[in-house]
């Protein structure tokens, strides 16, 4: 490797913190371990060289000075050493001081590799998955509120065993496999020796005991996939974009796992006059010429109807009035906002002769 840089290797930075470099070596050594599918023992042997160097700082330093030419004191090829000079002889010999290796990781990258679980006891039952859902509602409905009722194909607990998996006359049983542990392990012979994987009994599902039956319905799964119908509750001045959270509503767990929980994405559709800015409504209303300069009163649509609203006389385009309390509810029911209406003033384009002689002799006493 006298040609390799140890931090491209690694993929760091020359100025690499000591977190960063382990980081990455940790992500690297996971991709290439021999003992894996696509695992490459030469680029594995690279990763565990450079490492060795750039973790310490003396080595560290005197590569960072002496570069490609940089002696490792017979660290590039001693004998009796594992890649790169790693002495793996002292790994299985934990309770004698053999070789550490948690600093380097390697627990959870065995533990990635072979699927085995790192702790004993027995498993906790697998929860079950979360589901998300889509619903649109109008406008009005936004401020209103509204209810939707869906129907989604999803797993739920079985009736007729209430997610045992077992036939309601069977009896419990102690799992013949793990003999009640949850958990069975297995040695494993690796590219560093022989290991212990420790993983779910695969005859219980990590639960310990088995019924002298399985449920006719689910087979033993606990669960079977059907259909249910779920009435939503959208409440009044929820905002456009925003998720329900339906707890325990998702998929059934597994055996008596918890049920994971309905997520409902709120779309409101928009409408054609009225905009929402936080809890107010904004609209346009267009007046004429002689409205917005003698005053007058006109109708304005609300969300709640129909209602009357004063013109002053002089009023300028672009002027907004407020109507109090017409605009969107609180999430937290504590007031609403109001309804706030621009004037536009309508300029006409096109005048009859009538009109023109009007607007002169207006501006001949302006």
């Amino acid at each position: 490797m006298a040609n390799d840089n140890y931090y491209e290797i690694l993929g760091v930075a020359k100025g690499a913190t000591d977190d960063e470099i382990k980081k990455a070596y940790r992500k690297l050594a996971h991709k290439h371990h021999p003992d894996k599918t696509g695992g490459n023992e030469a680029e594995f042997k690279k990763i565990n060289e450079a490492y060795q160097v750039l973790s310490d700082k003396s080595k560290r330093a005197q590569y960072d000075q002496f570069g490609q030419t940089f002696d490792q004191g017979g660290f590039q090829g001693g004998q009796g050493q594992g890649f790169g000079g790693f002495d793996f002889s002292g790994f299985n010999q934990q309770s004698q001081g053999g070789f550490d290796f948690q600093d380097f990781g390697f627990e959870d990258i065995f533990s990635n590799i072979f699927g085995g679980e790192r702790r004993g006891g027995r498993s906790r039952k697998k929860a079950g998955k979360d589901i998300q859902v889509d619903a649109e509602i109008s406008f009005e409905e936004m401020v209103k509120g509204a209810r939707r009722n869906i129907n989604i194909y999803k797993n739920v607990v079985c009736e007729r065993c209430h997610g045992t998996g077992g036939e309601p006359s069977a009896k419990k049983e102690t799992c013949p496999t793990c003999h009640g542990s949850g958990q069975i392990r297995q040695s494993m012979q690796s590219f560093f020796g022989s290991f212990s994987q420790v993983s779910t009994c695969p005859t219980c599902q990590g639960a310990g005991e088995t019924y002298s039956e399985r449920c006719r319905k689910c087979r033993g799964d606990g669960r079977v996939k059907e259909e249910e119908n779920i009435e939503i509750e959208i409440p009044a001045g929820i905002q456009d974009g925003q998720t329900l959270s339906m707890e325990g509503r998702g998929e059934a767990g597994e055996k008596g796992g918890s049920s994971g929980d309905l997520y409902v994405n709120i779309h409101v559709t928009p409408h054609p006059k009225f905009k929402r800015e936080k809890n107010n409504i904004i609209s346009n209303e267009y007046i004429t010429f002689s409205q917005a300069t003698l005053g007058d009163k006109i109708n304005i649509d609300t969300i709640g109807g129909q209602l009357k609203m004063k013109i002053p006389a002089g009023t300028q385009s672009g002027e907004i009035f407020r109507v109090r309390n017409e605009g969107v509810p609180s999430l937290d029911r504590r007031g609403r906002g109001d309804h706030l209406v621009k004037i536009i003033v309508n300029i006409p384009k096109h005048l009859s002769r009538k009109q023109k002689e009007l607007i002169e002799r207006l501006k001949e006493v302006e």
